[in-house]
């Protein structure tokens, strides 16, 4: 099981959310800009991107190794890899 570790950052239209994710063997850092329109989409009415950022990142960890994900991206791209990602996060 892995640990996520976030925090997120405004900046103008948005954040910067920066991540830590560590396992038993090893830890990486990334960085996901999410925009607001990203927010209001994928977690209506969140005040903040943290729990969002955390539930994409435990998402992408059931697909795939930490070090296979991209270490920068905003939100957004994870969609072009995972079509399902909107419909699993709103379940999340």
């Amino acid at each position: 099981m892995s640990e996520i570790a976030v925090e997120c950052l405004p900046v103008e239209g948005g954040w910067i959310a920066r991540i830590t994710v560590t396992d038993k063997r090893s830890s990486r850092d990334f960085e996901v800009g999410v925009s607001e329109a990203e927010l209001a989409r994928f977690e209506p009415g969140a005040a903040g991107p943290t729990d969002l950022v955390r539930r994409s990142f435990e998402f992408l960890l059931t697909r795939e190794p930490k070090e296979s994900i991209l270490p920068s991206f905003g939100l957004s791209t994870i969609l072009r890899y995972f079509p399902e990602f909107e419909r699993e996060i709103a379940r999340r």
